[in-house]
This record gives C-alpha cells, structure tokens and sequence, in this order.
C-alpha cells in the first residue's frame, strides 16, 4: 500500500440523496482545508436512487456550510465500492448492519457518523486533559520534513490506526438512547425534517474536523523553527 495515499471515507445512508451527500461533500471541504491531498471522501446508498442528484434541501444545507453540492450523482453501495475503504461512517445502526452484510471484514472500520463524532470527542478531551488543558500536540513527522508525502503518510497512518483507538472508548461515549445513534432521514418529509437532519448531522461533522485539525501532522512549514 502506497503510505501517502489518500485516506478513504465513505459514507452511506439509503437512497444517497439526502443524507450521506451531504456528509460526504462537507467532510470532504473541511479535511481539504486540514491535510490538502489527505483524504478521499465519497458515498453510496444501501437501496441508492442511482444517478439522481443531490435532494435540493441537501444540497442547501451543503452550501450553507462552505461545501459544493455539485455535481453529485447516488451510487448504490456494492462490495466493490467497499474495497479499501479505511473508515465507514453510515447514518443509522440499520446502515452499518447492510454495510458489514456485503463486507464482513469492515467491522472494526465502520461506524455511525454520530457514535463515532463521540468517540473522537473522548479521544481529544483525553488527549487535552494529558496536556494538562493545552491543544493536542500536533504529529511530527518522519525523515525529511520538507517531503509533502511525509505529511500525508504521517496523517494516513494516524487515520488508519484510529478506528481501533476510537472503538477503545466506546464505552465512555454511549448515547442515553440508541436513537441517538442515527440521522433522521427527511426523503420526501417536510422541511423541518431536514432541519432535523442538519441538527443531528452537523456536530457530527465538526467533532471529526476539530479532531482531524487538532491531530494534523506539521505541514513541512511549519516544523520550521
């Protein structure tokens, strides 16, 4: 395996209109800010609407936070979609059961997008609380730390590794009620379903960007004195 290749993301909900879009474009936009060239984010859909775009309200919602819903068209999730994959974030418990029926061996890489948001909040409140309430050390590189592929090897083996760290914590980050596990899906609901839907999703999203940024490994530039 190339070590500086990109990590890959998938996320998935069921048609692949509404939900796991609007996951899949704005975690793309943020961790392209974070790690430029770090990351691969794509989506797909257990029963997918294949081709189709993006739900207008989706694609609304993507635009409000700074992502591009352009362009999009649903897939239907297949094993061949699967292969490779290093993390899987679906939108309910019922998505994560479809996903490990097609690949078993993704079971220690897929998750809710909301378990795991709480996962990687313990991490960095761990990881605050051992600094003694400073920032989390960023990661240093390795060999030459002017070699941008540094930087990306060194982000893709912390990503890679972060599934098993996250899934130590598990049981300090249990929600009251399973529900809270899921994203409600708003397809062909009113409006302020999906309202719904960007409440429950967009603190996912940023509790994985904050910690992507609190854990980005030093751009050669800044490991300068």
């Amino acid at each position: 395996m190339d070590t500086s290749a990109p990590v890959r993301i998938l996320t998935v909900c069921t048609g692949n209109i509404c939900r796991s879009p609007v996951a899949e474009r704005l975690l793309q936009a943020g961790l392209d800010q974070v790690v430029p060239g770090g990351f691969q984010v794509a989506s797909a859909g257990t029963r997918a609407l294949v081709g189709e775009p993006m739900q207008p309200m989706s694609a609304d919602i993507v635009r409000t936070f700074g992502g591009n819903p352009e362009g999009f068209a649903a897939r239907q999730l297949t094993p061949k979609i699967l292969r490779g994959v290093d993390l899987v974030l679906t939108m309910t418990a019922g998505h994560r059961g479809e996903v490990l029926q097609l690949d078993a061996s993704l079971l220690k890489r897929t998750f809710t997008i909301r378990e795991f948001a709480r996962m990687v909040d313990v991490l960095d409140q761990r990881a605050a609380a051992a600094a003694d309430g400073e920032p989390a050390a960023v990661v240093p590189l390795e060999g030459n730390a002017s070699d941008d592929d540094a930087r990306l090897a060194a982000n893709a083996a912390l990503w890679r590794g972060l599934p098993a760290r996250a899934a130590g914590v598990r049981h300090l980050s249990l929600p009251a009620d399973a529900s809270d596990n899921d994203i409600v899906d708003p397809y062909r609901r009113a409006p302020e379903v999906y309202r719904e839907m960007e409440d429950q999703l967009a603190p996912a999203i940023v509790s994985i960007l904050r910690h992507a940024r609190l854990n980005a490994p030093l751009s050669p530039n800044a490991a300068q004195p």
